[in-house]
């Protein structure tokens, strides 16, 4: 069958509105068992055909159905075919599908790529017939989609017809994962614009699915579930065009992969899960820890969003004070700013709530009384709060909730409320709130991560400064370099080093000592070597002729035919940074604390390259150890400017040497007075090998 199929479409446009609002749907393998997924299929897909759409069922061992898709083609449109039969039979089903004129499949079972074996050949020729045919094509391995807005819920799962039409979109790599999240929303009172799980991604990828989202008006928010990245440069592109629209929230999983260790401190710190989450968020999109965040987050975003600010400040409101403590505390651990209000605005306070009570910021009410919706009005009118996040317990005796938290967001401050109690007037009072576009949350950390996530996205549309080249960056870069080549691309890039001397032998480093002085560090000084510590290749602190001669005998032990005599450079805080090209996302660059002991901190930032230095210098602000860059016990103090010249240096110079694998500084020492770089290492590779786009 597969060699009368039709042309292959072109390189142009290939939409998913066939796979997801259909005119027609066809199941093939329907089945009257009840137990068999091709019921199961039928089953979820009888609201289309109650709806009007045309459903056709396909067996060609049952008189009662269609013999075959052609067949079911003939009596109505048919523009998707969710395939229900072993996994050997889907290749020759999707071609005679693609060939009766569906534009899209779902292939629902497993048995493919990620079973091995026979599997692998199985999606093998499921891809061909894609590249042959332009049908679209979800899965194989996956439970399908929902698409409330056009009736089609393509799912064998049990339960899904209560999710209802909203304005969520839940894009996850895993179908059990989409039921999950669908569900979870469901019970957070969301209703869903379409939940898609990709399964193996043969043809349909989360950045297809991104992009087709960009023009639905019907989508609020996206809620994004990546396990794995075929092609990170497309996924940025995608979140990027869609965060620009709508808010992205991304949850990704692999937190502890450590991966395989590269050749270098910077390969081995870059893991996937860090540099997905980076890019992802450099794209635009916001970062959760799991998914029970992902649900307040993505809930919040859909129904609010705070105005652009690069610091945005927080509003806290509670009418409990225990609550209110957890609701701070979890916010400062997120780093939220929640600054002391305006004396007018604790004016305003303090003429609505008894003088006992916390009034500064947070705002304690005692309890909730018919003051609440003023209180939360006044706080959201303090020109230093963007977010207003609160707290109560349901009352309905002591005030109605929904009227002040209306009240409290009428000047458009976003307001995200926690309403914690139980029963169905507390379910009814949460979905008056949603409808009424305030974010709910059922306890403090819902609030905190709901309100942390309309902080990120307000940071996030701040517009970015482009990146400019620095006016001197080496290219051509190739073949070996030792560490004092490599220094002297750094020298080129005006990053500081200390003074050096290069030495073919050993009269030449008795020399070199003479002329710069002790105290000076002596390595070993090889291309082929990286971690010359770890070979006992590095002396410090030689000051005299005869300790000279007592290093460079430890250096001849380890190998040594030539040797780089440096001066010793003053103490102070030791980074790493470095930019190397990843598999998946391309260049990269690297920050982080810890110098040797920076794999075992693993406090690191990653940005993709190339990037604008006042970018860069914000990284900084995400390493756990920053506070040691900020003159910890009278240590140095951080010119963050600098830092970030450097980086975004290191950046260029990668992008703009197409051979040049890595670049690494480990350490570069933070001193009182400058950035130095101790050791740096740079790694090329063959012509050949060269990618034009990594």
């Amino acid at each position: 069958m597969t060699s009368t199929l039709p042309t292959a479409v072109g390189s142009g446009p290939r939409p998913l509105r066939p796979l997801f609002a259909p005119r027609g749907i066809a199941v093939v393998g329907a089945s009257r068992s009840a137990g068999k997924l091709g019921a199961a299929m039928a089953r979820s897909l009888s609201g289309f055909a109650d709806a009007g759409g045309h459903l056709a069922l396909v067996n060609g061992r049952d008189d009662t159905m269609y013999g075959s898709v052609g067949e079911a083609a003939g009596h109505g449109p048919v523009d998707l075919a969710v395939i229900c039969v072993p996994a050997a039979s889907c290749p020759d089903v999707l071609a005679e599908a693609a060939t009766a004129g569906a534009r899209a499949a779902v292939v629902c079972g497993g048995g493919f790529a990620e079973a091995g074996g026979p599997g692998v050949a199985y999606q093998r020729r499921l891809a061909e017939v894609v590249r042959a045919t332009g049908i679209r094509l979800l899965g194989p391995n996956t439970s399908g989609f929902l698409a409330p807005h056009a009736g089609v819920t393509a799912s064998f799962v049990p339960g899904v017809a209560r999710v209802r039409p909203g304005r969520v979109a839940v894009v996850a790599a895993s179908g059990g994962v989409n039921h999950a999240l669908a569900f979870a929303f469901t019970e957070a009172g969301h209703g869903l614009s379409l939940a898609v799980g990709l399964g193996n991604g043969v043809d349909v990828t989360a950045a297809d699915v991104l992009d087709h989202l960009v023009d639905d008006p019907g989508t609020g928010a996206v809620a994004l579930h990546v396990e794995s990245v075929p092609d990170g440069p497309r996924l940025v592109a995608s979140v990027r065009a869609l965060a620009a629209r709508r808010p992205v929230v991304a949850l990704v999983v692999g937190r502890h992969d450590v991966g395989a260790f590269a050749a270098s401190h910077t390969g081995a710190l870059a893991t996937s899960w860090r540099t997905t989450r980076a890019a992802l968020a450099q794209a635009g999109a916001v970062l959760v820890a799991d998914e029970r965040e992902l649900v307040d987050a993505v809930g919040a975003l859909a129904v609010t969003r705070a105005r652009p600010r690069a610091e945005p400040g927080v509003g806290v409101v509670t009418a409990q004070a225990g609550p209110g403590l957890l609701l701070l505390d979890d916010l400062r651990g997120r780093r939220a700013r929640v600054p002391e209000l305006t004396a007018a605005t604790q004016d305003t306070v303090a003429g609505l709530l008894p003088p006992l009570t916390f009034q500064r910021n947070p705002v304690d009410t005692g309890r909730p009384g018919p003051e609440l919706g003023a209180v939360l009005a006044a706080v959201g009118a303090d020109p230093g709060v963007d977010v207003i996040a609160g707290y109560a317990l349901h009352e309905p005796d002591a005030v109605d909730i929904v009227a002040a938290a209306r009240e409290g967001s009428a000047a458009g401050v976003p307001l995200v409320l926690g309403l914690g109690g139980t029963g169905e007037e507390v379910v009814r009072s949460r979905r008056a709130l949603l409808e009424a576009g305030i974010a709910v949350a059922a306890d403090p950390r819902g609030v905190a991560a709901a309100t942390a996530a309309l902080l990120a996205d307000a940071r996030a549309r701040v517009p970015a400064v482009p990146p400019t080249e620095p006016a001197d960056v080496p290219t051509g870069l190739t073949g070996g370099h030792d560490e004092d080549r490599a220094k002297a691309v750094l020298d080129r890039l005006g990053v500081a080093t200390m003074p050096r001397r290069a030495c073919p032998d050993r009269a030449a480093a008795h020399t070199a000592l003479a002329e710069l002085g002790g105290p000076v560090a002596v390595k070993l000084l090889d291309a082929a070597v990286l971690h010359k510590t770890e070979i006992g290749g590095v002396r410090l602190g030689v000051g005299t002729a005869a300790e000279l001669d007592v290093a460079l005998d430890a250096l001849d032990a380890a190998g040594a035919r030539r040797y780089l005599v440096e001066s010793m450079a003053p103490a102070g805080v030791d980074l790493v940074v470095g930019a190397r090209r990843d598999p998946v996302f391309g260049p990269l660059v690297l920050l982080g604390l810890g110098g040797t002991t920076a794999e075992a901190l693993a406090d690191v930032a990653i940005r993709l390259a190339p990037l604008a230095s006042a970018e860069a210098a914000a990284m900084p602000d995400e390493l756990a150890g920053r506070a040691l860059l900020a003159g910890w016990r009278g240590g140095p103090v951080l010119d963050a400017g600098d830092l970030g010249r450097v980086v975004a240096a290191l950046g260029a110079l990668l992008t703009a040497n197409p051979l040049l694998d890595e670049i690494e500084i480990n350490p570069l020492r933070l001193t009182a007075h400058a950035l130095v770089a101790l050791d740096a290492v740079i790694v090329t590779r063959e012509a050949d090998d060269a990618h034009p786009d990594r």
